[in-house]
């Protein structure tokens, strides 16, 4: 390895140099008192734990996501987390045990495999809130709106919010009766949307031809709210739990645009994202000029099981290094620049300044300053027997 190599970081890991990191971590804590304002509770979960919990009731799309190590300790398994929802779901069922919802909220690094999507970081900084103990509508229009909240919050004033229901497909697929093979072949073919292939595929595989049809109809069903209208009038024959699925989508826009009249909502049946974990509404959020979701997320009910109380859940996460890039972001404050001086009142000075939130940065004796890198505007000078702020 030559000299050079050793400056290398792995693809996809990022390290956030001053100005970027300052700019984040102030978002992180706007963002974070937003959540508190709501009563989200912030939780700090560990960055490793063994698989046995960490992959729990997640499916295998998060195990291929998550790094694992063995704990020299006990020689068990141990994950490098890439997902912070299950462990707030081991949290409610374990540590916290409380008997009424409880709203959590965490900002931390998770760490992938692999990137999700092209070019995206491997090592985002997650914040998100999780919703547990309640079952009802009302809990899922809460995390949505507090996402949307987020957004308003960087200035992404008029998102796009994406809404399915993955008991439209889980319904149908119940009734399909396809193997676990044939059920990843469709469910790859919907998330294409590769409509001829898709085709090709339910009619060598789904002999019954209103089932195969109303499958099929899924990739079709996606626009504004209407697409609900069209749904209705497709799966009038289709089991009972769709037509509750689709209430629910109703019932949860209604809310919604009660709530924000002009949000741009995109209905999309066959969205499918979380399908193995999720269990009812399921959204996610984009901005103009956005190629990839800002925010995801759904309704999660069985997660706790495998921590042995299962719990109704919702939640949201999303990228912190993400907001901060579209971000309408307010310049950083310069700061003030003290040469080598010494005496009480010198002192007593810098600290009054520093107290009133001022960033004051003392020299060192023969500092020739370079005030860009110290990223200061203005200096501290004695004039006339009293010390002052001047521009440098």
């Amino acid at each position: 390895m030559t000299v050079a190599d050793r400056w290398l970081l792995p693809d996809g890991v990022e390290e956030i140099l001053p100005n970027r990191a300052l700019q984040i971590e102030r978002l992180r804590r706007q963002v974070l008192d937003l959540y508190h304002s709501w009563g989200y509770d912030l939780v700090i979960p560990p960055l490793v734990e063994f698989t046995d919990s960490l992959l729990s009731g997640t499916g295998s799309d998060l195990d291929l996501m998550t790094f694992k190590v063995t704990d020299q300790l006990s020689g068990r398994t141990m994950g490098i987390r890439a997902d912070i929802t299950p462990q707030t779901s081991r949290m409610d069922a374990h540590s916290l045990q409380r008997q009424g919802p409880s709203r959590l909220c965490y900002a931390s690094t998770v760490l992938y495999t692999r990137p999700r999507h092209a070019l995206e970081s491997r090592s985002p900084i997650q914040i998100g809130v999780e919703l547990y103990g309640e079952a009802g509508l009302a809990a899922d229009i809460e995390v949505i709106s507090l996402m949307l909240e987020t957004l308003q919050l960087i200035g992404v004033n008029r998102p796009q919010l994406d809404l399915g229901h993955v008991g439209v497909y889980g319904s149908l697929l119940e009734c399909a009766e396809l193997s676990s093979d044939q059920e990843a072949e469709l469910f790859e073919l919907l998330q294409r949307k590769a409509v001829p292939e898709l085709d090709s595929w339910l009619m060598a595989n789904v002999s019954d031809p209103e089932m195969a049809t109303l499958l099929r109809a899924l990739v079709d069903l996606a626009g504004g709210v209407d697409v609900l209208d069209r749904a209705r009038t497709l799966f009038a024959e289709a089991p009972a739990e769709v037509e509750l699925a689709l209430d629910e989508l109703q019932q949860t826009v209604d809310g919604l645009q009660a709530c924000y009249p002009e949000l741009n909502i995109y209905m999309d049946l066959s969205e499918l994202r979380g399908y193995h974990y999720h269990t009812g509404i399921v959204f996610a959020a984009y901005a103009q000029g956005v190629g990839q979701a800002i925010g995801n997320g759904g309704r999660y009910d069985h997660v706790g099981e495998g921590f042995g109380r299962s719990r109704p859940a919702t939640g949201f996460n999303m990228s912190l290094q993400a907001l901060a890039q579209i971000a309408t972001n307010t310049p950083i404050p310069a700061g003030i620049y003290v040469p080598v001086t010494e005496g009480d009142e010198l002192r007593d000075t810098i600290a009054g300044l520093r107290q009133q939130g001022e960033r004051v940065v003392c020299g060192f004796p023969g500092q020739q300053p370079d005030y860009e890198e110290l990223h200061c505007d203005r200096q501290l000078l004695l004039v006339d027997g009293t010390y002052q702020v001047k521009p440098v």
